[in-house]
């Protein structure tokens, strides 16, 4: 059976009806809402492809349910660039040419505006992030976050 549910995702609130209150986030952001940018890698936290800010934290949304989403603030990539802390990242991600495919760097922007929030600076930033990229950015991920 269906149910209704509002949640705040990149700073409105939605209302949408979801097959289950158990339902991953990751499901309900990218099919009911359309914001493909949070990607689904591997459905068991460990990549963090799917990674969001639930209150400023940083959340693998493949494994968080809808239910445990409701009352709290969420920002995906889409988001991100009205965050002051996420467009600094954004802004050095461009500035490093970090993106080889691309596929990783929504969670991996995602983990350092995180880092960033909690008061990591610098090359301290990646110590936050552990995210997976088969392409192997991780140079530039540091040399991006560096100026941070």
């Amino acid at each position: 059976m269906a149910s209704t549910v509002t949640i705040n995702i990149n700073g409105k609130s939605q209302t949408i009806s979801v097959p289950s209150l158990d339902m991953p986030l990751l499901w309900a952001i990218r099919d009911i809402l359309g914001l493909t940018g949070t990607k689904y890698g591997c459905g068991i936290e460990y990549c963090g492809a799917c990674s969001v800010l639930v209150n400023n934290q940083v959340e693998k949304s493949c494994d968080m349910s809808v239910s445990d989403a409701i009352g709290k603030i969420i920002i995906t990539i889409e988001g991100i660039a009205n965050d002051p802390q996420g467009k600094l990242v954004q802004a050095a991600w461009l500035a490093s040419q970090v993106p080889q495919c691309g596929f990783c760097q929504s969670g991996m922007i995602i983990a350092a505006t995180a880092a960033l929030k909690a008061g990591s600076h610098g090359t301290s930033i990646t110590n936050n992030i552990n995210n997976l990229c088969v392409c192997g950015t991780y140079q530039r991920v540091r040399a991006a976050v560096s100026e941070l």
